[in-house]
């Protein structure tokens, strides 16, 4: 997580940052608020100027939004004069027409002077064009992966709600960007005034980066068949009572085998293991969404004991479900 100069460290509360939003046509206007909004109220609930904001675009002329709403910027893209700390990147997806050069060159050279940059929606589309994520685990709109992933493979792109990689911020849009800036105000100047933040916007809770975006099965599986889509539904509808490898199989009417083999092309794991992380990950929304006994949690998760739950997940995420909900 990303400290208070923004690259690593531990929270200072004493500084003052600049941030700026640059808005191509046809931005969310949802997004833009969610990833402005926290900022504003934490200089609130702070009671001084944590974070000084000034809005971007191409030009100085109004810029219409995706629900024909415009927004008046205050300065064109790469004016000079402009000292930023952080410069978030707010475009639809995917980008429509052509990016003016001078936007890519201001970009490249913020990105040489150690400038924190965020995408937002279609913002990393925009930052991967100008090469400033090679090399960065990224996310964007889950509609979007597949395309990106082929236009872009030098950018380790990921399917969570948010990035925080390094020097990039990343996310899938919408509301995910609000929890991605919570969770920057928190790096900065502590949870507590993050989980105030949260609270204000009458939130349960700051979701965590890793989370995964809820996509869609038949997008997630691309152009897998679809016994392997009805397999993996199958799987996600039975958590709590897992089915054998031999019952899905005979649940979809194909011979154990073929499943393994479906599994192994289009997943990369054998379906014991897959279905396994699915428990995991549900019980990892579990404890940290709600106060229930690990035991409880173990059996809604399908393991038979909390001792056979613990080692399966210390296993696959490094920490006992009781570190989990301590951390």
């Amino acid at each position: 997580m990303m400290g208070a100069d923004g690259r690593g460290g531990s929270p200072s509360y004493g500084l003052t940052r600049d941030v700026g939003m640059v808005v191509l046509p046809g931005f969310s206007m949802l997004a833009q608020a969610c990833a402005t909004e926290p900022l504003h109220v934490a200089n609130r609930l702070a009671g001084r100027t944590l974070y000084r904001l000034s809005t971007f675009a191409v030009d100085e002329r109004p810029v219409a939004s995706a629900s024909g709403q415009a927004l008046l910027p205050q300065a064109a893209a790469g004016e000079s004069g402009t000292s930023l700390d952080l410069l978030l990147v707010c475009a639809p997806g995917p980008l429509a027409g052509s990016v003016p050069r001078t936007l890519l060159d201001w970009l490249q050279r913020l990105a040489a002077a150690r400038v924190v940059l965020g995408g937002i929606g279609g913002g990393t589309e925009l930052l991967a064009r100008t090469g400033v994520l090679d090399g960065y685990r990224a996310t964007l709109p889950w509609p979007r992966f597949e395309a990106f992933a082929r236009d872009y493979p030098r950018v380790r792109l990921s399917q969570q709600l948010f990035e925080i990689d390094r020097d990039r911020l990343t996310c899938g849009g919408g509301t995910a960007a609000m929890d991605m800036m919570m969770t920057l105000v928190g790096s900065h100047h502590g949870d507590e005034l993050a989980e105030r933040i949260s609270e204000h916007f009458v939130l349960e809770r700051i979701r965590m980066g890793d989370e995964p975006q809820q996509v869609p099965l038949r997008t997630r599986l691309g152009h897998a068949p679809q016994s392997l889509v009805d397999a993996v539904a199958l799987m996600e509808s039975n958590i709590e009572e897992p089915l054998t490898t031999h019952e899905l199989a005979e649940h979809l009417g194909i011979s154990r085998r073929q499943l393994e083999r479906l599994f192994k092309k289009y997943l990369q794991a054998v379906p014991s293991r897959y279905y396994l992380n699915l428990r995991l990950q549900q019980a990892r929304r579990l404890l940290r969404e709600s106060d229930r006994p690990a035991g409880e949690i173990a059996l809604q998760t399908g393991f038979s004991s909390a001792a056979h739950f613990s080692t399966a997940y210390r296993n696959h995420f490094g920490m006992t479900p009781r570190e989990e909900r301590l951390g």
